[in-house]
């Protein structure tokens, strides 16, 4: 529900941002493609130190839980500071790499001009919300993040189209809005980790306190997952550097098409926390044989909830000329088609993640590496960069045989799921 929430954002980011056309679409995606690289870096990391949180709090061990949330803050800034320069000092030079197009790159600058502030206070935020929900606390999180849709809606509404005696600012305005969310949703946090008593809470002037055998044992773990996020965002960043070959529309048709389905792969953000509960609680309580049991069952839940959010992902298709009546016929016709094939591929993506989870879940860092970002670098992009500059095949032709590099994925997954080198307590090790 609060990754539902938060996508929702996104949603309405688009649709407004739609509302200023085709070139509007695709700069903002672009730019939003860049953010992604970024975002799966620090995902990597607070999901990574979300493990030993997790395992820690079913050991009831609040010291190590304070040292590894401690962990967290810092090492998110270490990612974020670089990728906040080159996006203030070279936007161009992002933009450039997906598209030639001039007015795609000028759009694109002056949404990327406001919206690198958005980085600085999403470390604090994420690692905070990261650390409510690895120890259960999953509804504060969401109201915060529900706070944050309204606030950014409102001022998207205001300095998109200049209502209530706001500038009309376009895109510029989108990404102010979001950063007055953003800022928001920060405070928000501080302001709940200050008055609330959680286990992992740290004073300031113990920031940088932390056990050197600690730092170790995470960052064995974090470096991989946090690798294996960047080079998977990364990834996606290239592979729409390859559609974008097709033309400039095939950019805004794929950006309407991943905000669409964006809303049901928030599957994937409860599965990652459920088995963040259900499996890591149980490896941290040495109960290794329950954190069997239960991971193998979250294979069957995800499965069953695959099938349906791939019917209404299908379904979605017919809604997204409604939703963008003012893109063009083309952008739309794209859109539409890479829903469906997405949605026909939805429940193997399903399966390949779910087993990630449950990989990652027991600090499987070497196989987690070698089912997401790995594959990809060595399979699915090699291959979609063939295909893309070495034939003339057509957007939905290319689209769906990049996509279905999952089926080989899956029996990867399989293998690596078997071989349960994903049952281990992490909270052994001194």
């Amino acid at each position: 529900l609060q990754n539902l929430v938060t996508t929702s954002v996104n949603l309405v980011d688009s649709l407004m941002v739609g509302q200023l056309g085709d070139a509007a679409i695709g700069g903002v995606a672009a730019v939003n493609r860049f953010f992604m690289i970024l975002n799966g870096g620090i995902f990597g990391l607070v999901n990574a130190v979300g493990i030993f949180i997790a395992q820690y709090y079913g050991a009831r061990n609040e010291e190590k839980m304070k040292e590894a949330f401690r962990f967290s803050l810092i090492s998110t800034y270490v990612v974020i500071v670089p990728f906040f320069l080159v996006a203030f000092i070279f936007p161009r030079s992002i933009l450039g790499f997906f598209t030639q197009d001039a007015t795609l790159i000028e759009t694109g600058v002056q949404y990327l001009r406001f919206s690198c502030f958005t980085f600085l206070p999403l470390g604090i935020s994420l690692s905070i919300s990261g650390a409510m929900r690895c120890i259960g606390e999953a509804k504060i999180p969401l109201v915060v993040s529900v706070i944050s849709v309204l606030t950014n809606t409102f001022f998207n509404y205001c300095l998109i189209f200049g209502h209530f005696g706001m500038p009309a600012l376009g895109v510029s305005g989108a990404a102010i809005a979001t950063l007055i969310a953003r800022l928001l949703e920060m405070t928000i946090l501080l302001l709940l980790l200050r008055f609330i008593d959680f286990p992992f809470k740290t004073k300031m002037d113990e920031l940088f306190h932390i056990s050197g055998s600690l730092i170790r044992q995470i960052a064995l773990k974090a470096a991989p997952l946090c690798i294996n996020e960047l080079l998977w965002s990364g990834g996606n960043a290239m592979m729409l550097k390859f559609y974008g070959t097709r033309g400039g529309v095939v950019l805004s048709g794929n950006a309407i098409c991943q905000t669409t389905t964006d809303i049901f792969y928030t599957l994937f953000s409860g599965m990652s926390i459920a088995t963040t509960v259900m499996v890591s609680h149980q490896l941290g309580a040495n109960q290794l044989e329950k954190a069997k049991e239960n991971g193998y069952r979250m294979i069957g839940v995800s499965a069953i909830f695959a099938l349906t959010f791939s019917i209404l992902m299908f379904s979605m298709s017919f809604v997204v000329p409604f939703l963008y009546a003012s893109a063009s016929l083309e952008v739309l016709s794209i859109a539409q088609n890479m829903i469906r094939v997405q949605s026909i591929f939805f429940v193997v993506y399903t399966l390949n993640v779910q087993t990630f989870f449950i990989l990652r879940s027991g600090g499987d860092a070497k196989s987690t590496l070698i089912l997401d970002s790995g594959f990809m670098w060595l399979f699915t992009i090699p291959a979609l960069g063939l295909i893309s500059y070495f034939t003339d095949i057509n957007i939905y032709l290319m689209y769906a045989l990049g996509q279905s590099s999952e089926f080989v994925k899956l029996i990867l997954s399989a293998t690596l799921l078997r071989r349960e080198k994903w049952v281990v307590n992490l909270t052994d090790h001194k």
